[in-house]
This record gives C-alpha cells, structure tokens and sequence, in this order.
C-alpha cells in the first residue's frame, strides 16, 4: 500500500475531503492521512455535509498537525494549498511531493447556496484529483 499524506493549513477541510476519498476509493491501494501546518482541532461542518452528499462519512476524522515521524514514513505528500507547499517540512528526496492548488472554500462569503456551491466545487475537484492518483497507482505509473 503506499501511504499518502494530505497536507494543507487548518486540516479542516480540504486535506479532510482528500483523506476521506482516499480512505473510501483507495482501499487496498492507499494508506491515506492528513494533517495541518495549524491544525484547527476541527473539521468543518460544511466539509461534513458536502462529503455526506457524496456517500462519505468524514465526521469522525480529526484535525491534527503535522507528526513530522509519521511524515518521514511517507511515500507521497501531497499539498492542496500554497501555504502547505511552501512550508511543509524538508522531506527525504525520494518521497514525491504533489501540489494540487484547491481553492479554500472555508471563509467564502455569499448566501448559504454560494458557501455550498464553493464547497461542493473544491470536493470535485478533490475527488478527481484521488481518482486520478489512486488510477495511476494501481496502474503502477506515477503520479
């Protein structure tokens, strides 16, 4: 299995949706977890609801920091933010780092619908970018 770390700031959304598609999609193929450079110690209620929607219970996940150990036993890391890439912690050359630039839906301002329509829109685009890392896992190429 190769295990994969999810990193972006607050651990409350966006690495969440990744973990959870990962945990759900990648069975026998990834060994998902996720953290935040600050973590917030919550995972927002939004990113609850929106991955609900999707089939995908993340409501007992956890926000949590980075355990610099556990991120040295890593096969990849990925970051959905620039603040994650540019400050995840050095990491051995052979571990492959991805950066996939999601737009933080957390803060948004608008109706409810708005928040939401953010919300469900970075949760695709979470879900295809899985999709395509666990396809090309199993396919034994790289990411």
């Amino acid at each position: 299995m190769t295990k994969v770390m999810f990193l972006c700031t607050g651990n409350t959304c966006r690495s969440q949706m990744a973990e959870g598609f990962a945990r759900e999609l990648g069975k026998a193929i990834i060994a998902p977890c996720s953290a935040g450079l600050m973590p917030a110690g919550v995972i927002h209620p939004r990113a609850i609801a929106v991955m609900k929607e999707a089939g995908i219970d993340i409501s007992d996940q956890r926000s949590k920091g980075i355990d610099t150990a556990l991120l040295r036993r890593m096969d990849i890391i990925v970051t959905l933010c620039g603040n994650a890439e540019a400050s995840c912690p050095m990491t051995p050359p052979e571990m492959r780092r991805l950066h996939w630039p999601i737009d933080d839906p957390v803060g948004d301002a608008g109706t409810e619908e708005e928040i939401m329509i953010a919300f469900r829109k970075a949760r695709d685009e979470i879900k295809q970018k899985t999709v395509a890392l666990i396809h090309s896992l199993d396919s034994g190429g790289r990411p």
